[in-house]
């Protein structure tokens, strides 16, 4: 299946994962998961992001991420840093996560050991975005995110996982693909 993107900073799409410190399993939690959906929002709405393909995983997220003509390591930068500080606000206020205090502790004790933070950390920091140059790699990063939740062990086909562009890919293979809504 060929994909088309829409134009993008040099023209191509972007690969990034975003991984929690530690391999934290912190996306099992819906509240969490709604601010990475609506940082992403904001994003697609406001800075210019487009989002093609996605999957969030419990302790990470894979995407294939463009933009029209904005910088995609600002719009990275900012995005990564509004989920770290609403995922921080939830956490400390939070009823509903049992492993709170350890979360807080983990996170806070990253942030003070990396100079780059000052007294917290949520997101690893290695997330270089990898330009895909060509239709066969974009195919192969599209498989390989839609996949991961069945390597995984979760489901049984890419499209069972509720929290991926997976079942859009199912329905739409023929469409040009644009996720202009995150949902």
């Amino acid at each position: 299946m060929a994909l088309k993107f829409t134009k993008n900073v040099n023209g191509k799409p972007y690969f990034v994962t975003f991984s929690v410190v530690d391999n934290i399993d912190i996306f099992i939690r819906k509240q969490f998961r709604d601010i990475f959906y609506e940082s992403t929002n904001y994003c697609i709405k406001n800075k210019g992001l487009n989002v093609f393909c996605y999957c969030i995983m419990t302790s990470h997220i894979h995407l294939i991420i463009g933009t029209d003509d904005k910088a995609i390591s600002d719009i990275i930068r900012d995005w990564k840093a509004y989920t770290s500080r609403h995922i921080r606000k939830c956490l400390e206020s939070a009823k509903f996560e049992s492993r709170k205090y350890w979360l807080m502790k983990v996170f806070k004790y990253k942030g003070t050991i990396n100079p780059n933070n000052k007294d917290f950390q949520f997101w690893q920091q290695n997330n270089h975005p990898i330009q895909l140059n060509s239709n066969f790699i974009v195919e192969q990063k599209v498989e390989y995110i839609h996949n991961n939740p069945v390597n995984q062990g979760f489901v049984e086909k890419p499209e069972y996982w509720l929290h991926s562009s997976a079942n859009f890919y199912s329905h739409n293979a023929s469409t040009f693909i644009n996720l202009t809504k995150f949902d």
